[in-house]
């Protein structure tokens, strides 16, 4: 009996995990880039006048829409880099997480206020 020649393979294809990996260093990223943009709108005025897009929000609007086209941005690209490897998930985990612990750190107003 004959098999094709894909069953007959004796090696299954690779897994990959880079696209995973992409979306949790990325989610870590827009997280820490929300933080970093609430406290600079906080404590700088320019950067708070140029990050109200709509008024009856204030500088939220500007800060989320913003967070969030980093995060998604910098999705795509790690994506596109990543797509067909393997990479360290543990260490991508560990700088993802890293990245919200510091996020949380500088919405803490005590912490914020340093700044």
């Amino acid at each position: 009996m004959n098999l094709p020649a894909r069953a007959s393979q004796s090696h299954p294809p690779a897994l990959t995990n880079g696209s995973g990996a992409a979306a949790i260093l990325s989610a870590g990223i827009g997280v820490f880039v929300l933080a970093v943009l609430a406290v600079a709108a906080d404590q700088l005025a320019p950067v708070n006048a140029a990050l109200v897009f709509y008024k009856p929000t204030g500088v939220l609007s500007g800060v989320t829409t913003a967070a969030i086209l980093v995060w998604l941005i910098t999705w795509v690209a790690i994506d596109l880099q990543w797509r067909k490897k393997t990479v360290a998930m543990s260490l991508m985990s560990s700088v993802a997480f890293t990245l919200l612990i510091l996020s949380f750190l500088l919405t803490f107003p005590p912490i914020a206020d340093l700044f």
